[in-house]
């Protein structure tokens, strides 16, 4: 397992975390290798279970095959059921940071407790029509909170226009806690919708379709961080 702190404030700058569930999985180690030399910062791993979200996706393995292959942190998305079995193996194949779902079944202060003791940084996710304020007993644990800016459970969704204040109401939240927390947006990210995220208070950016199905992947991530860096 690498060491959590290789996710450090990025001081201002837009981190964009291209998301490997739009890549083209039989090329996978060419498509990350291609979004590193492109200046992505993080790597997303969407973790689904067929049970939180109708859709299923990768396990702990596809993470150990990347890990110490990529310089990128694994920004690992739990869109699952029960986040308490799947916190340690993820974090043994090598997660930088381990989000779960506040609307997961498992409770969710041991959940980011079982984080914090693997040596992961820890995320609190919220789904678009969920309170922010139910993120508030738990900014103290927080590295990161990941607002969806569609429902989870499918890849080329379009942003939802409500989205925007539920960030607005998490940076509130985040700068009233006064902790050094990401706020982190996913869902219909591209270089129309960066901008909306990234004025109402995202300062990390998840953008799947928009990099990896783009004509040039390149030419579009930075076309999303440049959008989101002209506010």
């Amino acid at each position: 397992m690498k060491n959590a702190s290789k996710m450090p404030r990025a001081n201002g700058k837009i981190s964009i975390a291209p998301s490997i569930l739009s890549a083209d999985l039989y090329k996978l180690g060419e498509e990350v290798k291609m979004v590193e030399t492109a200046g992505a910062d993080w790597l997303h791993v969407d973790v689904m279970d067929g049970h939180f979200v109708p859709n299923l996706s990768f396990g702990p393995s596809v993470v150990s095959s990347l890990n110490g292959k990529t310089n990128l942190p694994l920004d690992v998305h739990l869109m699952v059921e029960k986040p308490l079995l799947f916190i340690e193996p993820f974090a043994k194949a090598g997660a930088d940071l381990l989000t779960v779902h506040i609307e997961a079944k498992d409770d969710v202060s041991f959940a980011l407790e079982q984080i914090k003791n693997s040596g992961v940084k820890a995320g609190l996710s919220i789904k678009p029509d969920t309170d922010p304020q139910r993120i508030t007993p738990y900014l103290d644990r927080l590295d990161l909170v990941l607002v969806m800016s569609v429902y989870p459970g499918f890849g080329g969704q379009a942003f939802l226009p409500e989205a925007e204040e539920q960030i607005k109401r998490v940076r509130a939240l985040i700068n009233d806690s006064g902790r050094a927390i990401w706020l982190e947006t996913d869902g219909g990210i591209n270089a129309e919708t960066a901008p909306l995220a990234a004025r109402a208070g995202a300062d990390a950016l998840v953008a799947g379709s928009a990099i990896f199905k783009a004509a040039d992947p390149v030419t579009a991530l930075n076309q999303i961080r440049q959008a989101a860096s002209d506010i």
